[in-house]
Protein backbone atom coordinates (compact mmCIF):
# COMPACT_ATOMS: atom_id res chain seq x y z
CA UNK A 1 0.00 0.00 0.00
CA UNK A 2 1.33 3.43 -0.92
CA UNK A 3 0.34 6.91 0.12
CA UNK A 4 -2.39 8.08 -2.24
CA UNK A 5 -1.77 11.71 -1.38
CA UNK A 6 -5.11 12.63 0.21
CA UNK A 7 -5.12 15.73 2.38
CA UNK A 8 -4.60 14.78 6.03
CA UNK A 9 -7.51 15.27 8.43
CA UNK A 10 -7.77 14.76 12.18
CA UNK A 11 -10.74 14.26 14.45
CA UNK A 12 -12.10 13.33 17.83
CA UNK A 13 -14.14 10.24 18.78
CA UNK A 14 -16.34 11.05 21.79
CA UNK A 15 -18.52 8.97 24.08
CA UNK A 16 -22.12 10.30 24.02
CA UNK A 17 -22.61 9.84 27.76
CA UNK A 18 -26.21 10.68 28.73
CA UNK A 19 -25.18 11.40 32.31
CA UNK A 20 -23.00 14.35 31.26
CA UNK A 21 -24.57 15.87 28.15
CA UNK A 22 -23.05 19.31 28.73
CA UNK A 23 -19.58 17.79 28.91
CA UNK A 24 -20.03 15.95 25.62
CA UNK A 25 -20.99 19.18 23.88
CA UNK A 26 -18.10 21.01 25.56
CA UNK A 27 -15.67 18.38 24.30
CA UNK A 28 -17.08 18.72 20.78
CA UNK A 29 -16.54 22.47 20.96
CA UNK A 30 -13.02 21.84 22.25
CA UNK A 31 -12.31 19.67 19.20
CA UNK A 32 -13.20 22.65 17.04
CA UNK A 33 -11.23 25.13 19.15
CA UNK A 34 -7.99 23.13 18.96
CA UNK A 35 -8.17 22.91 15.19
CA UNK A 36 -9.48 19.38 14.58
CA UNK A 37 -11.37 18.83 11.33
CA UNK A 38 -13.92 16.34 12.55
CA UNK A 39 -15.84 15.28 15.66
CA UNK A 40 -17.47 11.85 15.74
CA UNK A 41 -19.65 9.92 18.19
CA UNK A 42 -20.36 6.30 18.98
CA UNK A 43 -23.82 5.10 17.95
CA UNK A 44 -25.52 2.48 20.07
CA UNK A 45 -29.28 3.23 19.99
CA UNK A 46 -30.00 0.30 22.30
CA UNK A 47 -27.74 1.72 25.02
CA UNK A 48 -29.80 3.72 27.57
CA UNK A 49 -26.65 5.23 29.06
CA UNK A 50 -25.91 7.04 25.81
CA UNK A 51 -27.47 10.07 24.19
CA UNK A 52 -29.07 9.37 20.84
CA UNK A 53 -26.24 10.02 18.43
CA UNK A 54 -28.33 11.61 15.70
CA UNK A 55 -29.95 14.04 18.14
CA UNK A 56 -26.53 14.84 19.59
CA UNK A 57 -25.03 15.49 16.15
CA UNK A 58 -27.86 17.90 15.36
CA UNK A 59 -27.34 19.78 18.61
CA UNK A 60 -23.56 19.92 18.18
CA UNK A 61 -24.02 21.12 14.60
CA UNK A 62 -25.89 24.14 15.95
CA UNK A 63 -23.33 24.69 18.73
CA UNK A 64 -20.28 24.75 16.41
CA UNK A 65 -19.29 26.72 13.33
CA UNK A 66 -16.57 24.92 11.38
CA UNK A 67 -15.96 21.35 12.44
CA UNK A 68 -17.46 18.43 10.51
CA UNK A 69 -19.71 15.83 12.17
CA UNK A 70 -20.16 12.08 11.77
CA UNK A 71 -21.37 8.99 13.54
CA UNK A 72 -18.59 6.52 14.23
CA UNK A 73 -20.35 4.51 12.96
CA UNK A 74 -24.16 4.80 12.68
CA UNK A 75 -26.01 1.57 13.41
CA UNK A 76 -27.73 0.63 10.14
CA UNK A 77 -30.02 -2.12 11.53
CA UNK A 78 -31.81 0.47 13.69
CA UNK A 79 -31.77 3.34 11.15
CA UNK A 80 -33.91 2.99 8.01
CA UNK A 81 -31.86 3.99 4.91
CA UNK A 82 -34.32 6.44 3.28
CA UNK A 83 -34.89 8.30 6.54
CA UNK A 84 -31.18 8.20 7.32
CA UNK A 85 -30.33 9.62 3.87
CA UNK A 86 -32.79 12.48 4.31
CA UNK A 87 -31.60 13.14 7.85
CA UNK A 88 -27.97 13.36 6.70
CA UNK A 89 -28.87 15.64 3.78
CA UNK A 90 -31.01 17.87 6.01
CA UNK A 91 -28.32 18.35 8.65
CA UNK A 92 -25.73 18.88 5.93
CA UNK A 93 -27.86 21.68 4.48
CA UNK A 94 -28.47 23.21 7.89
CA UNK A 95 -24.76 23.20 8.80
CA UNK A 96 -23.44 24.42 5.47
CA UNK A 97 -21.95 21.11 4.33
CA UNK A 98 -20.40 19.79 7.55
CA UNK A 99 -21.84 16.26 7.82
CA UNK A 100 -20.36 12.93 6.76
CA UNK A 101 -21.89 9.45 6.99
CA UNK A 102 -20.05 6.85 9.02
CA UNK A 103 -21.98 3.62 8.61
CA UNK A 104 -21.79 0.16 10.15
CA UNK A 105 -23.58 -3.11 9.39
CA UNK A 106 -24.29 -3.86 13.06
CA UNK A 107 -22.47 -5.89 15.69
CA UNK A 108 -24.31 -6.40 18.98
CA UNK A 109 -27.17 -8.43 17.59
CA UNK A 110 -28.79 -9.42 20.90
CA UNK A 111 -29.19 -5.74 21.78
CA UNK A 112 -30.26 -4.82 18.25
CA UNK A 113 -32.92 -7.52 18.24
CA UNK A 114 -34.11 -6.55 21.73
CA UNK A 115 -34.59 -2.97 20.46
CA UNK A 116 -36.75 -4.13 17.54
CA UNK A 117 -34.10 -4.63 14.86
CA UNK A 118 -33.65 -7.71 12.68
CA UNK A 119 -30.96 -10.20 13.54
CA UNK A 120 -28.84 -10.90 10.48
CA UNK A 121 -26.13 -13.40 9.70
CA UNK A 122 -22.72 -11.94 8.83
CA UNK A 123 -23.32 -12.52 5.12
CA UNK A 124 -26.80 -11.00 5.24
CA UNK A 125 -25.47 -7.96 7.13
CA UNK A 126 -23.03 -7.30 4.28
CA UNK A 127 -25.84 -7.61 1.72
CA UNK A 128 -28.07 -5.27 3.74
CA UNK A 129 -25.33 -2.66 3.98
CA UNK A 130 -24.69 -2.88 0.23
CA UNK A 131 -28.38 -2.32 -0.47
CA UNK A 132 -28.60 0.52 2.05
CA UNK A 133 -25.72 2.40 0.40
CA UNK A 134 -27.50 2.08 -2.93
CA UNK A 135 -30.70 3.45 -1.40
CA UNK A 136 -28.89 6.37 0.24
CA UNK A 137 -27.12 7.35 -2.95
CA UNK A 138 -30.39 7.16 -4.88
CA UNK A 139 -32.09 9.50 -2.39
CA UNK A 140 -29.28 12.05 -2.76
CA UNK A 141 -29.14 11.83 -6.55
CA UNK A 142 -31.64 14.54 -7.44
CA UNK A 143 -30.13 14.98 -10.91
CA UNK A 144 -31.75 11.75 -12.04
CA UNK A 145 -35.36 11.60 -13.13
CA UNK A 146 -37.90 9.13 -11.92
CA UNK A 147 -38.62 7.51 -8.60
CA UNK A 148 -36.19 5.46 -6.57
CA UNK A 149 -36.18 1.74 -7.23
CA UNK A 150 -34.00 -0.58 -5.18
CA UNK A 151 -35.66 -3.97 -5.01
CA UNK A 152 -33.32 -5.66 -2.56
CA UNK A 153 -33.55 -8.65 -0.29
CA UNK A 154 -33.36 -6.53 2.86
CA UNK A 155 -34.41 -3.05 1.71
CA UNK A 156 -37.14 -2.64 -0.88
CA UNK A 157 -37.67 0.97 -1.92
CA UNK A 158 -39.92 1.29 -4.96
CA UNK A 159 -41.52 4.61 -5.85
CA UNK A 160 -39.96 6.88 -3.21
CA UNK A 161 -39.13 10.41 -4.35
CA UNK A 162 -35.57 11.69 -4.46
CA UNK A 163 -34.13 14.39 -2.25
CA UNK A 164 -33.17 16.49 -0.63
CA UNK A 165 -29.62 16.54 -1.96
CA UNK A 166 -26.96 17.34 0.67
CA UNK A 167 -25.04 20.62 0.53
CA UNK A 168 -21.82 18.88 -0.45
CA UNK A 169 -20.78 15.39 -1.64
CA UNK A 170 -21.19 13.53 1.64
CA UNK A 171 -18.63 10.80 2.21
CA UNK A 172 -19.89 7.34 3.12
CA UNK A 173 -17.33 5.81 5.46
CA UNK A 174 -17.74 2.17 6.44
CA UNK A 175 -16.36 0.41 9.49
CA UNK A 176 -15.18 -2.99 8.26
CA UNK A 177 -12.75 -5.80 9.17
CA UNK A 178 -13.78 -9.01 7.37
CA UNK A 179 -13.00 -9.78 3.71
CA UNK A 180 -16.54 -9.42 2.30
CA UNK A 181 -17.06 -6.11 4.08
CA UNK A 182 -13.66 -4.82 3.00
CA UNK A 183 -14.40 -5.65 -0.64
CA UNK A 184 -17.73 -3.85 -0.23
CA UNK A 185 -15.85 -0.77 0.97
CA UNK A 186 -13.75 -0.82 -2.19
CA UNK A 187 -16.79 -1.38 -4.37
CA UNK A 188 -19.31 1.06 -2.90
CA UNK A 189 -17.93 3.36 -0.16
CA UNK A 190 -15.88 6.55 -0.06
CA UNK A 191 -13.81 5.66 2.98
CA UNK A 192 -12.72 2.80 5.21
CA UNK A 193 -13.02 3.51 8.93
CA UNK A 194 -11.65 0.78 11.24
CA UNK A 195 -10.40 1.09 14.82
CA UNK A 196 -6.75 0.29 15.50
CA UNK A 197 -7.72 -1.31 18.83
CA UNK A 198 -9.75 -3.95 16.92
CA UNK A 199 -6.72 -5.11 14.95
CA UNK A 200 -5.00 -7.82 17.06
CA UNK A 201 -1.66 -7.34 15.30
CA UNK A 202 -1.95 -3.57 15.18
CA UNK A 203 -0.58 -1.74 12.12
CA UNK A 204 0.94 -4.99 10.81
CA UNK A 205 -2.56 -6.02 9.68
CA UNK A 206 -3.12 -2.94 7.54
CA UNK A 207 -1.38 -4.15 4.34
CA UNK A 208 -3.57 -7.25 4.02
CA UNK A 209 -6.77 -5.35 4.86
CA UNK A 210 -5.91 -2.54 2.45
CA UNK A 211 -5.32 -5.11 -0.26
CA UNK A 212 -8.89 -6.40 0.14
CA UNK A 213 -10.28 -2.87 -0.19
CA UNK A 214 -8.17 -2.41 -3.32
CA UNK A 215 -9.41 -5.72 -4.69
CA UNK A 216 -13.03 -4.66 -4.25
CA UNK A 217 -12.37 -1.32 -5.93
CA UNK A 218 -10.67 -2.82 -8.97
CA UNK A 219 -13.41 -5.44 -9.40
CA UNK A 220 -15.93 -2.59 -9.58
CA UNK A 221 -13.80 -0.61 -12.02
CA UNK A 222 -12.83 1.98 -9.40
CA UNK A 223 -9.43 3.47 -8.67
CA UNK A 224 -8.36 2.23 -5.20
CA UNK A 225 -6.88 5.68 -4.58
CA UNK A 226 -10.42 7.08 -4.51
CA UNK A 227 -11.15 5.36 -1.17
CA UNK A 228 -9.91 7.36 1.81
CA UNK A 229 -8.19 5.20 4.45
CA UNK A 230 -9.11 6.28 7.98
CA UNK A 231 -8.29 5.04 11.47
CA UNK A 232 -9.69 5.44 14.97
CA UNK A 233 -6.70 5.54 17.30
CA UNK A 234 -6.21 5.45 21.04
CA UNK A 235 -3.14 5.89 23.16
CA UNK A 236 -1.51 7.93 25.91
CA UNK A 237 0.65 11.01 26.00
CA UNK A 238 3.61 10.60 28.32
CA UNK A 239 7.18 11.85 28.74
CA UNK A 240 8.76 8.55 27.79
CA UNK A 241 7.82 5.85 25.31
CA UNK A 242 5.84 2.84 26.51
CA UNK A 243 4.80 1.38 23.16
CA UNK A 244 3.00 2.34 19.97
CA UNK A 245 1.12 5.64 20.41
CA UNK A 246 2.17 5.68 24.05
CA UNK A 247 4.74 8.39 24.61
CA UNK A 248 5.55 12.05 23.93
CA UNK A 249 3.82 14.00 21.13
CA UNK A 250 6.94 13.74 18.94
CA UNK A 251 6.62 9.95 19.01
CA UNK A 252 2.96 10.19 17.98
CA UNK A 253 3.98 12.44 15.09
CA UNK A 254 6.53 9.95 13.78
CA UNK A 255 4.20 6.96 14.17
CA UNK A 256 1.13 8.60 12.62
CA UNK A 257 3.19 9.96 9.74
CA UNK A 258 4.51 6.44 9.22
CA UNK A 259 0.93 5.13 8.98
CA UNK A 260 0.26 7.67 6.26
CA UNK A 261 3.40 7.08 4.23
CA UNK A 262 3.49 3.29 4.63
CA UNK A 263 -0.20 2.36 4.77
CA UNK A 264 -2.05 5.28 3.18
CA UNK A 265 -3.95 6.34 6.31
CA UNK A 266 -4.94 10.00 5.89
CA UNK A 267 -7.59 10.51 8.56
CA UNK A 268 -6.77 9.92 12.23
CA UNK A 269 -9.56 10.10 14.82
CA UNK A 270 -8.55 10.13 18.48
CA UNK A 271 -10.75 8.10 20.79
CA UNK A 272 -10.55 10.08 24.02
CA UNK A 273 -12.76 12.10 26.34
CA UNK A 274 -9.76 13.70 28.07
CA UNK A 275 -9.58 17.45 27.31
CA UNK A 276 -5.79 17.59 27.62
CA UNK A 277 -5.31 14.68 25.20
CA UNK A 278 -7.66 16.32 22.68
CA UNK A 279 -5.74 19.59 23.01
CA UNK A 280 -2.34 17.95 22.46
CA UNK A 281 -3.67 15.96 19.51
CA UNK A 282 -5.18 19.01 17.83
CA UNK A 283 -2.57 21.67 18.58
CA UNK A 284 0.69 19.70 18.63
CA UNK A 285 0.34 16.35 16.91
CA UNK A 286 -1.93 17.14 13.95
CA UNK A 287 0.00 20.14 12.54
CA UNK A 288 3.34 18.37 13.04
CA UNK A 289 2.13 15.25 11.20
CA UNK A 290 0.93 17.45 8.35
CA UNK A 291 4.33 19.14 8.11
CA UNK A 292 6.28 15.89 8.27
CA UNK A 293 4.12 14.13 5.69
CA UNK A 294 4.24 17.13 3.38
CA UNK A 295 8.03 17.16 3.61
CA UNK A 296 8.17 13.45 2.77
CA UNK A 297 5.74 13.85 -0.12
CA UNK A 298 7.85 16.57 -1.72
CA UNK A 299 10.99 14.41 -1.55
CA UNK A 300 12.06 12.54 -4.71
CA UNK A 301 10.09 9.30 -4.92
CA UNK A 302 6.86 10.86 -3.64
CA UNK A 303 7.30 9.93 -0.01
CA UNK A 304 8.93 6.56 -0.53
CA UNK A 305 10.99 6.22 2.65
CA UNK A 306 13.07 3.37 1.40
CA UNK A 307 14.09 5.31 -1.71
CA UNK A 308 14.99 8.36 0.36
CA UNK A 309 17.01 6.27 2.78
CA UNK A 310 18.95 4.68 -0.07
CA UNK A 311 19.75 8.09 -1.50
CA UNK A 312 20.87 9.30 1.91
CA UNK A 313 23.17 6.31 2.34
CA UNK A 314 24.68 6.96 -1.06
CA UNK A 315 25.48 10.55 -0.17
CA UNK A 316 22.65 12.29 -2.02
CA UNK A 317 22.95 15.67 -3.67
CA UNK A 318 25.52 18.04 -2.18
CA UNK A 319 23.75 21.37 -2.84
CA UNK A 320 21.15 22.67 -0.40
CA UNK A 321 18.80 23.54 -3.25
CA UNK A 322 16.51 25.70 -1.09
CA UNK A 323 16.34 29.49 -1.42
CA UNK A 324 15.20 31.49 1.62
CA UNK A 325 12.76 34.29 0.82
CA UNK A 326 14.29 37.79 0.96
CA UNK A 327 12.89 40.48 3.23
CA UNK A 328 10.73 42.89 1.15
CA UNK A 329 12.61 45.79 2.76
CA UNK A 330 9.50 48.01 2.85
CA UNK A 331 7.81 48.96 6.12
CA UNK A 332 4.19 50.11 6.11
CA UNK A 333 3.91 51.04 9.77
CA UNK A 334 5.80 53.65 11.75
CA UNK A 335 5.99 51.28 14.69
CA UNK A 336 9.04 49.05 15.23
CA UNK A 337 8.31 46.25 17.71
CA UNK A 338 11.93 45.03 17.63
CA UNK A 339 15.40 46.14 16.55
CA UNK A 340 16.34 44.09 13.49
CA UNK A 341 19.99 45.09 13.77
CA UNK A 342 20.34 43.05 16.97
CA UNK A 343 19.29 39.74 15.40
CA UNK A 344 21.96 37.02 15.84
CA UNK A 345 23.09 34.80 12.97
CA UNK A 346 23.37 31.01 12.73
CA UNK A 347 26.87 29.49 12.52
CA UNK A 348 28.02 28.40 9.05
CA UNK A 349 27.38 24.78 8.03
CA UNK A 350 30.19 22.21 8.28
CA UNK A 351 32.58 22.17 5.36
CA UNK A 352 31.61 19.68 2.67
CA UNK A 353 28.12 19.18 4.10
CA UNK A 354 25.97 16.76 2.09
CA UNK A 355 22.19 17.31 2.11
CA UNK A 356 20.05 14.21 1.52
CA UNK A 357 16.83 14.51 -0.45
CA UNK A 358 14.72 14.28 2.69
CA UNK A 359 16.81 17.00 4.30
CA UNK A 360 16.28 19.33 1.36
CA UNK A 361 12.56 18.58 1.54
CA UNK A 362 12.50 19.55 5.23
CA UNK A 363 14.13 22.90 4.49
CA UNK A 364 11.94 23.54 1.47
CA UNK A 365 8.80 22.68 3.42
CA UNK A 366 9.48 25.48 5.91
CA UNK A 367 9.62 27.90 2.98
CA UNK A 368 6.42 26.39 1.54
CA UNK A 369 4.56 26.79 4.84
CA UNK A 370 5.78 30.37 5.12
CA UNK A 371 4.68 31.04 1.53
CA UNK A 372 1.21 29.86 2.45
CA UNK A 373 1.17 32.28 5.38
CA UNK A 374 2.32 35.08 3.07
CA UNK A 375 -0.48 34.29 0.62
CA UNK A 376 -3.04 34.29 3.40
CA UNK A 377 -1.71 37.63 4.64
CA UNK A 378 -2.09 39.06 1.14
CA UNK A 379 -5.69 37.84 1.07
CA UNK A 380 -6.38 39.50 4.42
CA UNK A 381 -5.05 42.79 3.06
CA UNK A 382 -7.06 42.38 -0.15
CA UNK A 383 -10.22 41.61 1.76
CA UNK A 384 -9.64 44.65 3.97
CA UNK A 385 -9.57 46.84 0.86
CA UNK A 386 -12.73 45.24 -0.53
CA UNK A 387 -14.58 45.75 2.75
CA UNK A 388 -13.43 49.38 2.86
CA UNK A 389 -14.74 49.88 -0.67
CA UNK A 390 -18.01 48.14 0.15
CA UNK A 391 -17.55 45.65 -2.69
CA UNK A 392 -17.68 42.44 -0.63
CA UNK A 393 -21.05 41.00 0.33
CA UNK A 394 -21.54 38.36 3.04
CA UNK A 395 -22.55 35.79 0.38
CA UNK A 396 -19.47 36.35 -1.78
CA UNK A 397 -17.23 36.36 1.28
CA UNK A 398 -18.66 33.04 2.45
CA UNK A 399 -17.92 31.42 -0.90
CA UNK A 400 -14.38 32.84 -0.92
CA UNK A 401 -13.50 32.07 2.68
CA UNK A 402 -15.42 28.80 3.13
CA UNK A 403 -15.75 29.63 6.77
CA UNK A 404 -19.09 30.93 7.96
CA UNK A 405 -21.91 33.28 7.00
CA UNK A 406 -21.90 36.71 8.65
CA UNK A 407 -24.39 39.50 8.28
CA UNK A 408 -22.02 42.44 8.04
CA UNK A 409 -18.80 43.04 6.12
CA UNK A 410 -16.98 43.88 9.36
CA UNK A 411 -17.80 40.50 10.86
CA UNK A 412 -16.88 38.72 7.64
CA UNK A 413 -13.43 40.28 7.81
CA UNK A 414 -13.21 39.34 11.46
CA UNK A 415 -14.01 35.70 10.73
CA UNK A 416 -11.29 35.49 8.11
CA UNK A 417 -8.67 37.23 10.23
CA UNK A 418 -9.55 34.98 13.15
CA UNK A 419 -8.99 31.87 11.04
CA UNK A 420 -5.72 33.22 9.62
CA UNK A 421 -4.37 34.33 12.99
CA UNK A 422 -5.15 30.90 14.44
CA UNK A 423 -3.03 29.35 11.68
CA UNK A 424 -0.11 31.63 12.51
CA UNK A 425 -0.40 30.88 16.20
CA UNK A 426 -0.51 27.10 15.63
CA UNK A 427 2.52 27.26 13.31
CA UNK A 428 4.57 29.18 15.87
CA UNK A 429 3.38 26.88 18.65
CA UNK A 430 4.62 23.86 16.71
CA UNK A 431 8.01 25.48 16.20
CA UNK A 432 8.38 26.47 19.85
CA UNK A 433 7.20 23.13 21.26
CA UNK A 434 8.78 20.62 18.89
CA UNK A 435 11.07 21.85 16.10
CA UNK A 436 13.09 24.42 18.05
CA UNK A 437 13.93 22.10 21.00
CA UNK A 438 15.13 19.47 18.50
CA UNK A 439 17.36 22.00 16.71
CA UNK A 440 18.60 23.34 20.04
CA UNK A 441 19.69 19.85 21.09
CA UNK A 442 21.18 19.09 17.69
CA UNK A 443 23.25 22.26 17.33
CA UNK A 444 24.18 24.36 20.36
CA UNK A 445 25.40 27.22 18.15
CA UNK A 446 21.80 27.93 17.16
CA UNK A 447 20.74 28.83 20.71
CA UNK A 448 20.89 32.61 20.27
CA UNK A 449 18.99 32.48 16.98
CA UNK A 450 16.29 30.21 18.40
CA UNK A 451 15.96 32.42 21.48
CA UNK A 452 15.42 35.43 19.22
CA UNK A 453 12.89 33.61 17.03
CA UNK A 454 10.90 32.58 20.08
CA UNK A 455 10.95 36.18 21.35
CA UNK A 456 9.65 37.37 18.00
CA UNK A 457 6.87 34.77 18.12
CA UNK A 458 5.68 36.37 21.36
CA UNK A 459 5.74 39.82 19.74
CA UNK A 460 3.82 38.58 16.69
CA UNK A 461 1.23 37.00 18.97
CA UNK A 462 0.69 40.44 20.52
CA UNK A 463 0.39 42.01 17.07
CA UNK A 464 -2.18 39.38 16.09
CA UNK A 465 -4.17 40.28 19.18
CA UNK A 466 -4.02 43.95 18.20
CA UNK A 467 -5.67 43.06 14.87
CA UNK A 468 -8.42 41.31 16.79
CA UNK A 469 -8.90 44.33 19.06
CA UNK A 470 -9.03 46.61 16.03
CA UNK A 471 -11.73 44.41 14.48
CA UNK A 472 -13.81 44.65 17.62
CA UNK A 473 -13.39 48.43 17.60
CA UNK A 474 -14.42 48.55 13.92
CA UNK A 475 -17.68 46.85 14.79
CA UNK A 476 -18.28 49.48 17.45
CA UNK A 477 -17.38 52.31 15.09
CA UNK A 478 -18.38 51.33 11.53
CA UNK A 479 -16.57 53.21 8.81
CA UNK A 480 -13.47 54.14 10.81
CA UNK A 481 -10.74 51.88 9.41
CA UNK A 482 -7.76 53.77 10.84
CA UNK A 483 -7.01 51.44 13.74
CA UNK A 484 -7.53 48.26 11.71
CA UNK A 485 -5.37 49.51 8.84
CA UNK A 486 -2.54 50.33 11.25
CA UNK A 487 -2.84 46.92 12.94
CA UNK A 488 -2.83 45.02 9.62
CA UNK A 489 0.14 47.09 8.39
CA UNK A 490 2.07 46.28 11.55
CA UNK A 491 1.21 42.58 11.18
CA UNK A 492 2.46 42.72 7.58
CA UNK A 493 5.76 44.32 8.61
CA UNK A 494 6.48 42.01 11.52
CA UNK A 495 5.38 38.77 9.90
CA UNK A 496 7.19 39.23 6.58
CA UNK A 497 10.36 40.37 8.32
CA UNK A 498 10.23 37.47 10.78
CA UNK A 499 9.51 34.78 8.18
CA UNK A 500 12.43 35.91 6.03
CA UNK A 501 14.81 36.05 9.01
CA UNK A 502 13.71 32.60 10.17
CA UNK A 503 14.23 31.04 6.75
CA UNK A 504 17.70 32.56 6.36
CA UNK A 505 18.76 31.19 9.76
CA UNK A 506 17.21 27.72 10.05
CA UNK A 507 16.47 26.37 6.55
CA UNK A 508 20.01 25.02 6.34
CA UNK A 509 20.02 23.48 9.87
CA UNK A 510 16.67 21.86 9.11
CA UNK A 511 18.18 20.30 5.99
CA UNK A 512 20.90 18.76 8.18
CA UNK A 513 18.85 17.78 11.26
CA UNK A 514 15.23 17.45 10.08
CA UNK A 515 12.12 18.58 11.93
CA UNK A 516 12.21 15.84 14.57
CA UNK A 517 14.69 13.38 16.09
CA UNK A 518 15.48 10.50 13.74
CA UNK A 519 13.67 12.06 10.78
CA UNK A 520 16.68 12.00 8.43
Amino acid sequence: MTDHGHELTFGGFLTPAAGQPDQVVALARLCEQVGLDLVTFQDHPYQPGFLDTWTLMSYVGAATERIRLAGNVLNLPLRQPVVLARSIASLDLLTGGRVELGLGAGAFWDAIEAAGGRRLSPGAAVEALDEAIRVIREVWDTDRRGMIRVDGEHYRVVGAKRGPAPAHPVGIWVGAYKPRMLRLVGRAADGWLPSLSYLPKGPDELPALNALVDEGARAAGRDPAAIRRMLNVTGTFARSSAGFLAGPPEQWVEELAGLTLEHGITTFILGSDEPRAIQIFGQEVAPAVRELVAAERTAPGGGDRAASDEQTAAGGPSALGVTPTPDPGVRLSARRPWDESTRPSAPPPPAGQVYPARGQAAGQHLVDVHDHLRQELAQVRDLLEQVKQGSVTPGRARAALNEMTMRQNNWTLGAYCAAYCTMVTQHHGLEDASIFPHLRRSETGLAAVLDRLEEEHVVIHGVVESVDRALVELVRRPGDFTGLQEAVDLLTDTLLSHLSYEEHQIVEPLARHGFFPGQL
